[in-house]
């Protein structure tokens, strides 16, 4: 594409908002996963004995681990449903941006 195209995706106010969109939506995702990771820690630095109560009586599994399973398997799944979310809606408003831009060239 030239110069010019690129210009007039900038212009387009379907850019300014894709990329709004975009940025908020990574930065919340961003933002829970901070919170719930830095959250985590300041619990085991804090307050170790909450994640060493075993999972039942008698039982040496701790319910530490459990959670932080859960942590990882929420951060999975919260990279896919950007994935997906990227891949879907965002690259729908990149073309439809591709195409106006293309067009108005010819």
């Amino acid at each position: 594409m030239s110069s010019a195209a690129y210009e007039r995706i900038r212009n387009n106010p379907k850019f300014d908002k894709l990329v709004a969109t975009r940025s908020r939506f990574a930065w919340t995702l961003s933002a829970v996963v901070l919170i719930l990771y830095y959250g985590f820690m300041a619990v085991v630095a804090f307050n170790p004995t909450l994640l060493a109560s075993p999972l039942g009586e008698g039982r040496i599994a701790t319910i530490g681990w459990p959670i932080a399973a859960l942590m990882m398997l929420l951060f999975w799944v919260m990279t896919g449903l950007y994935v997906h979310r990227a891949n879907g809606k965002f690259d729908e408003i990149n073309a439809e941006l591709i195409k106006e831009a293309t067009k108005e060239a010819q």
